[in-house]
């Protein structure tokens, strides 16, 4: 398996063990893993911090060259609000652990050149599928419905 991917699915355990939603996500710049992050909206309360998001906030401010050369992982087809983030910083490559509990605006980002890789590895779909059929309320708030 990718050690990137790899390591956005333990961010993805980190939420759940803490509560959360499994949805986790990792910034690779030349290699390395620059940032991690998981979604956090229960444990912080927040409206906004889906794994992306948190992984964005956790890496702290890059220069724009640096976006241009970066691969963001997730563990989840990122939503609307993560897709807007990814155009905002130009970030060119996107690789989804899976796209079959929920599928964001995959073909939009397409369209504005970025680079979409759907793995649908299967411990990232079983962990959705397992949250979602224990939590579908929590699942519902979380994706806007």
């Amino acid at each position: 398996m990718d050690a990137y991917l790899t390591a956005a699915i333990e961010e993805a355990r980190k939420g759940v063990s803490a509560g959360g939603i499994p949805i986790g996500s990792v910034l690779v710049v030349d290699g390395e893993i620059v940032g991690r992050g998981h979604n956090q909206r229960v444990q912080q309360g927040s409206s906004v911090l889906h794994a992306e998001m948190d992984c964005l906030e956790n890496t702290g401010r890059l220069s724009a060259s640096t976006y241009r050369k970066a691969t963001l992982y997730s563990t989840l087809s990122p939503c609307d609000m993560c897709s807007g983030a990814i155009l905002l910083y130009g970030i060119p490559k996107v690789v989804v652990g899976e796209n079959q509990t929920f599928q964001g605006p995959e073909v939009y980002l397409r369209s504005r050149g970025v680079e979409i890789e759907v793995l649908n590895d299967q411990d990232c779909i079983r962990m959705m599928r397992d949250f979602i059929l224990a939590n579908p309320v929590l699942w519902n708030e979380d994706i806007g419905e």
